[in-house]
């Protein structure tokens, strides 16, 4: 095998964006990737990972128990250094947890976020939907589709699941795009962590006061886990945290995009208002197509694994790219392709194995929800602006647009 200098790896983030908000990658960067399922890449600190692109392998690396999700453990592959305090900072945050210490935070959320649990709370998505398009609807034409409804719909569930005031949306919303935003400063990524950490402490603490006022998660929590002594209250802190921001930002890009995908081809679109069946479908291969967790889900080895054809060794850091998992010819026909009629089952948008993404049936009803209700509200909507004048999120840990001016 050809010896390969660091010089030569390609970068991971690619240094150059992709042409579209569709395009997962540029020409160059894709072909870089495009003979191995498993390639060395150096990362923006000068340390190198491997980065996995293949559905199997992908996969294969995300329900092995010998990967970690610790930040703590060396070889944790980082884009940027991080202080100490910052990876030491995880109590409650269970996706950065291994084996037991993760299981026992995840079983306690089990049941919250259940299919059957998601039908129970159907109604309360319908008229969270149904009052976002009332506010569209007064908002324009034109309107800005992300701040008027992609924003506020998943917002407005996940406060009232958990029973935090939605009228403090302005003050958490903008705290955790600093948080997901990799090019923020440190300094004001650490303080933005602290003062959501001190709101959702105030707010345990003012329910712990009166524990039987309120049905919500988080009161929930507090009677059964936090009270007896299973849960610590900077735990339920750390949960509420992870909750809230991943309740709200992965839907709202997700909205957005598939407005902006959807509607450049009417068809497909009304296909939404004339043939709701399909809706569940199509929400799939909207989640494989757009995979707006596009840096992909990292890890490090906790001892030597084998990989596809490669021995990755303990210590060393992956990076399991579910978006290009999710183009995978030999899993999907035509994978660059938008099929609306596609059966996209397989796709890993929500990761696999055991930190698959709790939250994903509300996610998904959320999804359906909206789409559905949005095509029959506003048959003709269509977007008001060049697409070339878009401006996406580059820099962000979930991809999405900053704003999507419509009109219908």
């Amino acid at each position: 095998m050809t010896q390969t200098t660091q010089t030569d790896l390609p970068h991971w983030p690619p240094v150059n964006p992709a042409s579209s908000p569709f395009a997962l990658l540029d020409d160059a960067e894709r072909l870089r990737l495009a003979d191995q399922a498993v390639t060395r890449v150096q990362l923006p600190t000068g340390a190198t990972a491997w980065l996995v692109t293949r559905h199997p392998e992908v996969r294969q690396l995300l329900r092995h128990p010998a990967f970690s999700s610790d930040l703590q453990r060396p070889g944790f592959p980082l884009l940027r250094p991080l202080p100490p305090e910052v990876t030491a900072d995880s109590q409650g945050a269970f996706i950065r947890m291994d084996g037991e210490a993760h299981l026992r935070l995840r079983r306690m959320l089990t049941a919250e976020f259940m299919i059957r649990n998601v039908r129970r709370i159907e109604p309360l998505i319908h008229q969270t939907v149904s009052e976002a398009l009332a506010d569209l609807a007064a908002a324009g034409p034109p309107a800005d589709f992300v701040s008027t409804f992609a924003l506020p719909l998943p917002s407005k569930v996940i406060c009232h699941l958990l029973g935090v005031p939605y009228a403090d949306h302005d003050f958490f919303q903008s705290r955790s795009r600093l948080l997901l935003n990799r090019q923020v400063p440190m300094d004001q990524l650490q303080h933005a962590a602290q003062e959501l950490r001190e709101y959702l402490r105030s707010l345990i603490d003012a329910k712990r006061a009166r524990p039987d006022d309120a049905d919500d998660l988080l009161s929930r929590l507090i009677r059964e886990r936090v009270e007896p002594g299973e849960l610590g209250v900077d735990e339920l802190g750390g949960m509420a945290l992870l909750l809230l921001i991943a309740g709200h930002e992965t839907t709202a890009n997700m909205l957005g995009l598939s407005v902006l995908l959807l509607t450049r081809h009417p068809g497909r679109y009304a296909l939404l208002r004339d043939r709701p069946d399909l809706a569940p479908s199509m929400v799939d291969e909207l989640l494989r197509y757009l995979s707006i967790v596009r840096t992909g889900l990292f890890r490090v080895a906790t001892e030597d694994v084998e990989i596809g054809d490669r021995l990755i060794r303990a210590g060393e850091g992956v990076i399991a790219l579910l978006s290009l998992a999710n183009r995978d010819p030999e899993v999907f026909d035509d994978p660059d392709g938008f099929d609306p009629y596609r059966q996209a089952h397989q796709h890993l948008a929500f990761g696999f194995g055991m930190h698959q993404c709790i939250g994903q049936p509300l996610a998904r009803a959320e999804l359906r929800v909206a789409l559905v209700e949005l095509a029959r509200r506003f048959p003709d909507l269509r977007v008001a602006a060049d697409p070339q004048e878009l401006t996406t999120r580059d820099n962000s840990v979930v991809f999405g647009l900053d704003a999507l001016p419509v009109t219908w």
